[in-house]
């Protein structure tokens, strides 16, 4: 997941660089929503994977 945010933000910085102003946007929006989803699921990874077995 934080591969595809990395992926999507290069590409974002490479089509600013370029002009193509609707792709840097669209392709910067992915990463910021993937990488936030990716950190969701890291804190929940992390709080589930603190829990000891009670039994």
């Amino acid at each position: 997941m934080l591969g595809w945010a990395l992926t999507f933000l290069v590409i974002a910085l490479i089509a600013g660089v370029l002009g193509f102003g609707g792709v840097a946007g669209t392709a910067a929006t992915v990463a910021k929503i993937l990488f936030v989803v990716f950190l969701v699921l890291f804190i929940i990874g992390l709080i589930m994977g603190r829990r000891g077995s009670a039994v």
